[in-house]
């Protein structure tokens, strides 16, 4: 049961992990302002600089967590890797054993309530996905590179409430997330010089801007909405609206040659995101956000004004295959230098295969 304020003043005390910067910081502060909210804790590697919060200065991946968030009506764990040049094996280590140390923490520590946020991208995206997903859905992302870590967290959202009774998980799920701080696969797909097509595809883009997540976030911290929650905006845009909002042509491509230069390129290392992810730009994965909707939350944006605040975002970026060029190799590349670096991926795998024939 959810716990309640009382009309004495009491409030709930809520621990945010992840809280000196980004997605964390800025729930944390959203916290301060509720009056539902009697006291803030701050978890971090560092203290942060928001005032009005306290600050447990430590890695969340420490048993010693369950000590720093003991008295806490709800643990909200946003202490998470997802960056597209993070080692991957160490981003996985990471993601997943910190929050394995965060649920197992909160119930030594006697928290009933903890918070995770995954993506939406733990449903897969499939030509045969309903528009939009049902929320209690299956997940059916394939499970590699950052979307594997989401999954193994599904996993232990599902498996904590079984191993340690009186704890319950909330997990809230957003689309293609936009906003200041925001840096992913998905964002990058829209700093290249083309966006991608794949033949025979009908891509459809759905976003959720952080501010939005944000205060879904604050919902579950209350307690408001329980189980698997998704978050996004209203509908979603067509690849043409898409494509006129950033004023770009479109690159189409077969599939079989898109997937296998990228599964080929990842596996040399030369991009960070498995070829497996080019479904989420080529297939639909639209949510509902109907847990939401029915605990009285409502998007300020909507897709048409979270795609500008995207296209804002990664003017003057240039990004080939999610690995973002810098400048010298911009000069070299030119303007085309996202498409000509796709369109090059074929040459590439020659001269690699080349080279491992030859012994060089």
């Amino acid at each position: 049961m959810t716990r309640r304020p009382s009309r004495r003043g009491e409030g709930l005390t809520v621990a945010v992990t992840g809280a000196a910067t980004g997605l964390g910081r800025a729930l944390a502060e959203r916290l301060t302002g509720l009056a539902e909210v009697k006291r803030v804790i701050g978890v971090d590697e560092r203290r942060g600089d928001l005032d009005g919060v306290d600050w447990r200065v430590l890695d969340v991946r420490d048993p010693a967590v369950a000590q720093r968030i003991a008295r806490c009506d709800v643990v909200v764990h946003l202490d998470l890797d997802l960056s597209p040049d993070s080692d991957a094996r160490q981003r996985s280590a990471r993601n997943v054993r910190g929050t394995q140390t965060v649920l197992t923490a909160a119930a030594a520590a006697g928290v009933p309530r903890v918070v995770l946020c995954t993506s939406a991208m733990v449903y897969g995206a499939a030509a045969d996905n309903p528009i939009p997903l049902d929320e209690d859905g299956p997940l059916r992302a394939r499970p590699e590179g950052i979307v594997g870590d989401l999954l193994e967290i599904e996993w232990l959202a599902r498996r904590a409430p079984r191993a340690h009774p009186g704890l319950s998980v909330t997990v809230v799920r957003p689309s293609l997330l936009v906003g200041p701080g925001v840096d992913s696969f998905l964002t990058r797909h829209f700093e290249a010089a083309r966006l991608l097509v794949i033949r025979g595809t009908k891509p459809i883009w759905q976003f959720c801007h952080v501010d939005d997540l944000v205060s879904a976030l604050a919902l579950a911290a209350l307690g408001r909405v329980s189980g698997a929650v998704t978050c996004g905006c209203d509908g979603f845009l067509e690849q043409a609206e898409v494509e006129e909002l950033f004023g770009l042509p479109r690159l189409e491509l077969p599939e079989g040659l898109a997937f296998g230069a990228a599964e080929r390129l990842h596996r040399l290392g030369l991009t960070p995101a498995p070829a497996s992810d080019l479904a989420y730009v080529s297939h639909p994965w639209v949510v509902s956000s109907a847990r939401l909707r029915t605990a009285g939350w409502t998007p300020t944006f909507d897709n048409l004004t979270a795609c500008s605040v995207l296209a804002e975002a990664v003017a003057g970026r240039t990004t080939a295959l999610g690995r973002r060029i810098g400048r010298t190799e911009t000069a070299t590349l030119g303007a085309a230098g996202a498409t000509v670096a796709l369109l090059g991926a074929a040459a590439v795998v020659r001269r690699a295969r080349r080279k491992k024939r030859g012994g060089v």
